[in-house]
């Protein structure tokens, strides 16, 4: 085994010295470091947003109701004559047709025969009424002479007076003939849209079916369902916003009301004359509308600073330290992007105009300029 020289064991302790006092040292700085108070790290803004205070504003007041566009009128083309077949069917479902425009058309070779037999009637019977005419005027210039006895000259008189009434008889005939005979086109009674066609080419049709269905006029109207105790606020004449399921919103106007209130819902009717429309609005469609009753004075909101969660309305409100508050709200009526606030925040109180959805309360934001209010209420559906 090797001797350690002394200066060997000198240099050991020397180094285990060393590392000691390095170790104390490193356990005092950890100590200090522990003991010294922690500095917090400043907080930074979750998002910077613009803030504006309810402001307000004259919205209408409206009643709302919904209901279903139908026709004004419908006319029904039928058959006025009995056992005829269907030649021609010259219109369609959606046709535009004027009054007196063919619709259809019968077979009419029976009819044009009997009218030629019954023209043929008539003119041998007024052949037959001239002989006895002419018989009777020179009864009437013999009757003085006494060259006929007063039986002769009675019957050819009575002869006259037979065949005149007898080419009367066949002129009538001839007309029910050739009434007939326009009977077989079928005619629109009104200007219109074809709505409905049941006539079917060959079929044999009695008196009195329905061929076609018109709309008269292509009117449409709204009847719109109005609960009974807001009836009395409608006048004939005002104007209502109507918007069809599906297709653009119409001004329509008041036609008249219901004299009578549905015992089942309480609503009556309310009749709304609408616009021509072409292709747009169709009879059977739903629609709401809204009918303006009135102004009222109401705080109102962008509808981006109102939030909907869990079902209820809320606005962020912004606080003087930049924290949000979050504030339940009461809504009203909703005017194109205008929300009426009816209660929970204060005409002069700050809140998130927009970008609530992506903050919590609590959250520190940046406030910069806010946006100016709008100078007025659009005019738009009240809900």
């Amino acid at each position: 085994m090797p001797k350690i020289t002394m200066s060997a064991r000198r240099l050991a302790i020397v180094s285990a010295a060393l590392l000691s006092a390095l170790g104390a040292a490193g356990l005092v700085a950890q100590q200090v470091r522990a003991q010294r108070p922690a500095v917090a790290a400043p907080a930074r803004p979750a998002l910077s947003v613009s803030t504006i205070s309810p402001q307000p504003r004259r919205l209408p007041l409206t009643v709302a109701a919904n209901g279903s566009i139908t026709a004004w009128q419908e006319a029904s083309v039928g058959s006025e004559a009995n056992g005829w077949r269907l030649a021609e069917v010259l219109v369609n479902v959606g046709d535009t047709v004027k009054r007196g425009q063919p619709l259809a058309r019968f077979a009419a070779e029976m009819v044009r025969a009997e009218l030629a037999q019954s023209r043929a009637g008539l003119a041998e019977a007024e052949a037959v009424a001239a002989e006895a005419a002419a018989n009777a005027g020179r009864a009437r210039e013999l009757q003085p002479s006494g060259a006929l006895s007063a039986q002769q000259i009675q019957q050819l008189l009575t002869a006259e007076r037979t065949a005149s009434a007898r080419v009367e008889a066949l002129r009538a005939a001839l007309e029910v003939h050739r009434l007939r005979l326009a009977q077989t086109e079928v005619l629109a009674p009104d200007d219109g849209i074809v709505s409905a066609r049941m006539a079917t080419v060959g079929a044999v049709v009695p008196a009195g079916q329905e061929l076609f269905r018109l709309i008269r006029g292509g009117r449409l109207e709204w009847r719109a369902e109005v609960a009974a105790t807001e009836i009395a606020a409608i006048r004939p004449g005002q104007a209502v916003r109507v918007q069809p399921a599906g297709a653009p919103a119409l001004v329509g106007r008041v036609r008249m009301l219901a004299p009578t209130v549905d015992a089942a819902t309480r609503n009556a009717l309310v009749y709304v004359d609408l616009p021509a429309s072409p292709g747009a609005v169709r009879a059977g469609m739903f629609a709401r509308g809204d009918f303006e009753i009135g102004h009222s004075d109401a705080l109102t909101l962008p509808q981006s600073a109102v939030l909907l969660r869990d079902g209820f309305a809320w606005v962020l409100k912004v606080g003087a330290d930049g924290r949000v508050q979050q504030a339940k709200v009461a809504v009203g009526r909703r005017v194109g992007d205008l929300v009426e606030v009816t209660g929970g925040v204060d005409a002069g109180s700050p809140v998130v105009a927009s970008g609530g959805a992506f903050l919590a309360d609590g959250d520190l934001v940046r406030v910069v300029a806010g946006r100016p209010p709008a100078a007025s209420a659009p005019a738009a559906q009240i809900r």
